[in-house]
């Protein structure tokens, strides 16, 4: 009994960290189904124009981090730590809910994952947001590292990217968590997030070689996703490799 009672606070806990909700049956996703295999155009639009505003919007907030903290350091009064506690936080809250910033529906939930046919290997549905906790800890800390390689700048390539990566990601999870366009999320969970993934661990280890070794466990993971993603793509039908018109 308090092994059952341990679990489900450790799920409670992890849930609320990471804003995955425990989906109702009046709060279903969409299950529509596709009648053809015609392209979905406005949906492709409506994904390119949402990561791409919202890497706008980030790039933004970068810059305002940037005048903050150079406000921050000029001033005597303030403690030198307090930029790179401000940072940090900073770095947290883009690592842990980056889709604040997207206009995409971006709902956390695990009803997609418990609803279709996974392979037997897959990880169980509270795995994820706890390895997502732990990879967000890392993002936090080869970010943070990379920023005091950059002597405390965030417009530079390697932030730039990282948010980047970021909106990709929460594009895909629009793609297949919100709207279970399974064939569409096979290709862009390859070119998005691990893709993106494999840059920014590229750039971070070339800028801090502890930053990139650090960050490398992400690639790890991203890749053991997207060839799950593969698989539930292959049990779940194999629809078209791109979002096609639903019902």
């Amino acid at each position: 009994m308090n092994q059952s009672n341990n679990s489900g606070i450790l799920e409670q806990f992890v849930n609320t960290v990471m804003g995955v909700k425990n989906l109702n049956k009046q709060q279903s996703p969409d299950t529509s189904i596709a009648t053809t295999q015609e392209l979905d155009i406005s949906a492709v639009l409506v994904y390119k124009l949402g990561t791409i505003l919202q890497i706008g919007v980030m790039i933004i907030v970068l810059l305002g981090m940037e005048k903050l903290v150079m406000l921050i350091d000029n001033n005597s009064s303030f403690p030198s730590w307090l930029s790179t506690l401000l940072t940090g936080l900073f770095f947290a809250v883009l690592s842990i809910r980056s889709r604040i910033f997207s206009l995409l529906d971006n709902t956390r939930s695990r009803q997609t994952y418990d609803q279709i046919i996974r392979p037997i290997w897959a990880p169980p549905p509270l795995a994820f947001p706890i390895v997502w906790m732990i990879i967000a800890v890392l993002r936090v800390i080869s970010s943070v590292l990379v920023w005091q390689q950059m002597n405390h700048q965030f417009l530079v390539l390697p932030l730039i990217l990282f948010v980047v990566h970021l909106a990709l990601g929460d594009t895909w999870n629009t793609i297949f968590t919100v709207e279970r366009r399974l064939g569409a999320a096979v290709p862009v969970v390859i070119l998005g997030p691990w893709l993106s993934a494999m840059a920014v661990t590229a750039i971070y280890w070339q800028t801090n070689p502890v930053a990139g070794m650090t960050l490398s466990f992400s690639c790890v993971w991203l890749t053991v996703a997207a060839v799950l993603v593969f698989r539930i793509w292959q049990l779940n039908g194999s629809e078209p490799l791109y979002p096609v018109k639903l019902n």
